[in-house]
């Protein structure tokens, strides 16, 4: 797992320049705001779903570079999430990556923009790249995928849930729909969008889609862990909040060892999805691995 860790640390050192040259610093853009989705975009973070991206890659035996605009599509968008999800109205955090959240660094309206325009960055990051424009049916594909992964479907529904379950019970059944949504959609399109750029046969693609399945809600899980476990200065953002929040967390359902245990089982179940891949599969591994171990 060292060799795989070392390549994720080298791949993600590489993203990050990636990122950097992405983001806008035209004069059509107005300072302020290029500042606010600058400021959020290279906060630092796990970039956890980029490197799935490459991951997948891998085990199609496709040069993972090509979704360069795929990757940093996906990140900018999980940043601008994290922007809306901490303003005032949703879950009102004032830190996040280690530092004030943007509607606190900035103002709440400046926040607001920055966010609408870090993903509307994303589509125009997909729409004008050329290795997806070589294959206008994966672009397709891949373009659908990620904003059916936004949208009422995805981390936008799973939001109006999460907000609507504050102060009320939910089954374990609503409570995994819920995470689905807000948290895993966005995590599966990584895993399935190489398959897509690959055209994959479709026992492959069902094989990701239970794999990218498996890891989104093991690792909403263990973040649920971490908000009753870690600390602020472990996390990079305030912890103990979903209790002060009444919210429904899998700790506050099954309690820390089964949520736990709950993690480590999706863990094992999404590397046993990973035989039959041409390619190599260590980096998959070891993402679904990093999912339920991590600090932060």
């Amino acid at each position: 797992m060292t060799d795989a860790l070392d390549q994720l640390r080298a791949r993600r050192e590489r993203f990050e320049e990636l990122l950097i040259a992405t983001l806008p610093r035209d004069a059509g853009t107005p300072e302020l705001l290029g500042r606010a989705m600058r400021y959020s975009v290279l906060a630092g973070g796990k970039r956890i779903r980029p490197l799935l991206v490459y991951a997948a890659c891998d085990a199609l035996e496709v040069d993972y570079q090509k979704l360069d605009a795929v990757a940093c599509a996906i990140e900018i968008i999980h940043t601008y999430s994290l922007i809306h999800d901490d303003l005032p109205a949703m879950d009102d955090d004032d830190y996040r990556r280690g530092r004030p959240t943007c509607h606190r660094a900035f103002d709440v309206a400046t926040a607001i923009l920055a966010g609408d325009a870090l993903q509307a960055l994303a589509f125009e990051i997909l729409a004008g790249d050329a290795q997806l424009r070589e294959r206008p049916d994966a672009m397709s594909r891949i373009i659908h995928g990620i904003a059916a992964a936004c949208g009422p479907a995805g981390m936008a529904g799973g939001q109006v849930l999460d907000l609507a379950a504050v102060g009320s019970e939910m089954d374990h059944e609503a409570l995994v729909h819920m995470h689905r949504l807000k948290t895993g959609a966005l995590i599966k399109v990584c895993a399935l969008a190489p398959a897509y750029f690959a055209r994959a046969e479709p026992d492959l693609i069902a094989k990701l889609e239970v794999y990218g399945d498996c890891v989104g809600l093991a690792f909403q899980i263990h973040d649920d862990i971490l908000d009753v476990t870690g600390t602020q200065a472990q996390t990079g953002k305030s912890t103990q909040k979903d209790a002060r929040q009444d919210k429904p967390t899998f700790p506050g359902l099954l309690g820390l060892e089964h949520s736990r245990a709950e993690a480590y089982r999706l863990r094992d179940r999404a590397q046993a999805e990973l035989r039959g891949f041409p390619g190599d599969c260590s980096l998959l591994e070891c993402l679904a691995a990093v999912a339920v171990d991590r600090e932060s």
